[in-house]
């Protein structure tokens, strides 16, 4: 009897996982319902959004090369989608979720995104990409796990905790973005969340009844905490009072095991460290996330914290807060944190084989991106933020179905390689014409006045170098090109360059933007088209079947019967109750 239980409770688990066929890669599915929700983050009563009724969302987990699929609902009042920030989607730029590539779930509507992680681990987010959306919310975070095969490169933690930090506006996104569109900046935001939560009353600055998180924790035990950025525009400095952080992770990348005392984490960018309860629990421990490369003193209201609560703790925190370790007026310092995260060249991440194995520093490079960001300008009597002298104007028609369907003139083909001087800025449907499978180097040069933090979607890439002033080619020499970490955003410090090394072998249309919501917002972005001539249907993907038509082509969709979230998740619990019944029905014959 107890061994057809064991067979019952297997059949469960399984029909639970996947309801794909044993001969393909395991699968998971989720179902995610986006909507409006009143809630008081820091004490004001405002709109956010939710995601299945939660802010922030709830987590994406999958394992190397999963087939995911998530079947995202509409309930705003205005399109959207969303995009999964480090996810390379590879050979399927169809599932990528920005506005080049997608044409917009409009409200009332469903779309199932569907895509496999392959030969990806780590810690990323998903986010709404369209309208500053991601400012009210909308977000959540991505574990990809290895597979059992493949160890990890440190001891198995006790257990797992999830940060989500941001800078944050009691206005909503369409306030914020209208603010934007009236030629103004945003100026200094409101706080800092942390778990879509406010600050503790660490003083008499923080107003009485605001809700803060609370982590709880065994005195002894090692966790690992995975962070991410989500903000609008803020970088932030991350640290837990009395303990280390050791970095062991960042965007799906193993690195050389760091101890800091506290971490720069920049808008978009994901990390995991893992953090030892090794204190005496005399009281409970600040979290403190809080506002970088501005004047904190001005800015000490964009402060998160939440508490670090032991189970044999003493009594609640007090006291000041911990104080970063470097300061933002000795620059040099503080490139030096994000200057030392290597990659652990010895231990395996997606695949049994060194991370180190792949020697990028030994291929030559054939090609030179360098982009230049500016302050924001005005272009036609609009407040605009320019790459190369040129802010992004999306299509109507996403590029690579406008491609596919023989749409003429919907883009350019011209996004200069290197920054023009000699014409005026200009607003333009420009995009990068790459080389499938050259190997580049891109430079980001930042003259704005604030960090930026740049992304390139359907890829990760070698952080070779950063430095202030203004790259040049002899800079080359200075390369790390042995254990560069490998990752998908990175941050350019004011007056400062970073240069990335990556191979152009994920054929499809791809996004290069800014992180920071506002420039984004204002044009900072582009797209880089790299298509394979000999295509034969096994380097790109072609249109998903689902796949939803605007623009030039808006007359090919038909209408969608709209149906609530609840009663679709209903349907695949009787899907899957089906199933079991069909294998509990032979499970019983046969015993």
């Amino acid at each position: 009897m107890a061994s057809r239980f064991s067979i019952i409770a297997s059949v469960i688990s399984f029909a639970l996982l996947s309801r794909s066929s044993l001969a393909e890669d395991p699968s998971v599915s989720y179902v995610y319902e986006l909507s409006y929700i009143t809630a008081s983050p820091l004490g004001v009563p405002q709109q956010v959004i939710a995601v299945n009724g939660i802010f922030p969302g709830p987590v994406v987990t999958a394992t190397t090369n999963y087939n995911v699929e998530v079947n995202v609902f509409n309930r705003l009042d205005e399109p959207l989608l969303l995009t999964w920030n480090g996810i390379e989607m590879r050979r399927n730029a169809w599932q990528d979720g920005v506005l080049g590539t997608n044409c917009p779930i409009p409200p009332k509507w469903n779309f199932t995104y569907s895509f496999q992680v392959k030969d990806q681990i780590g810690s990323f987010f998903y986010f709404p990409s369209l309208n500053f959306q991601r400012a009210s919310g909308g977000f959540g975070p991505i574990v990809i796990d290895n597979q059992d095969r493949i160890p990890l490169p440190f001891t198995k933690p006790d257990g797992e905790i999830t940060f989500m930090i941001g800078d944050w506006f009691t206005q909503n996104h369409t306030v914020l973005r209208s603010v934007l569109d009236s030629g103004e900046e945003l100026g200094m935001p409101d706080g800092v969340l942390i778990n879509g939560k406010g600050p503790y009353k660490y003083n008499s600055s923080v107003p009485d009844g605001i809700q803060y998180e609370t982590v709880n924790v065994d005195p002894g035990k090692t966790y690992r905490i995975r962070v991410h950025n989500v903000g609008i525009s803020t970088s932030l400095n991350l640290r837990i009072q009395n303990h280390k952080l050791l970095l062991v992770e960042t965007e799906g990348r193993y690195t050389l095991q760091t101890n800091f005392s506290d971490f720069d984490i920049h808008v978009g960018q994901s990390y995991s460290f893992l953090v030892t309860m090794d204190q005496n629990a005399s009281s409970d421990y600040y979290i403190v996330a809080s506002a970088r490369f501005v004047d904190e003193e001005v800015w000490q209201r964009v402060t998160g914290v939440g508490i670090l609560h032991y189970s044999n703790s003493k009594g609640p925190a007090s006291g000041p807060l911990p104080v970063p370790s470097t300061d933002v007026s000795h620059p040099w310092s503080v490139m030096n944190q994000q200057r030392a995260i290597k990659q652990n060249t010895t231990s395996s991440g997606a695949r049994p084989n060194p991370q180190g194995s792949y020697h990028y520093g030994q291929i030559n490079i054939t090609g030179t991106y360098i982009f230049r960001s500016m302050p924001p300008t005005m272009i036609n009597g609009s407040l605009r933020a320019t790459l190369n002298g040129i802010s992004f104007l999306n299509p109507s028609t996403p590029m690579r179905l406008a491609d596919k369907h023989r749409v003429k003139g919907v883009y350019k083909m011209d996004f200069p390689s290197k920054p023009v001087d000699n014409r005026p800025p200009r607003l333009e449907s420009s995009i990068i014409n790459a080389t499938y499978r050259s190997f580049v180097q891109v430079i980001f040069q930042n003259n704005d006045t604030k960090v930026q933090s740049f992304h390139i979607d359907g890829y990760s890439f070698y952080v070779v170098a950063m430095d202030f002033g203004i790259w040049t080619e002899d800079r080359n020499g200075s390369y790390n090109n042995w254990d560069a970490i490998s990752r998908s955003t990175i941050e350019v410090y004011p007056g400062a360059w970073t240069a990335v090394l990556m191979s152009l072998d994920n054929a499809g249309v791809w996004n290069i933007r800014v992180e920071n919501l506002d420039r984004w917002y204002l044009g900072r972005e582009t797209y880089i088209r790299i298509i394979n001539p000999e295509e034969n249907g096994k380097t790109e993907m072609g249109q998903p079947k689902n796949v939803l038509y605007c623009g030039a082509l808006k007359s090919l969709q038909k209408q969608q019967f709209h149906r609530s979230a609840s009663s679709r998740l209903s349907g695949n619990l009787i899907l899957i109750f089906s199933f079991m019944m069909v294998l509990l029905a032979s499970v019983s014959a046969l015993c």
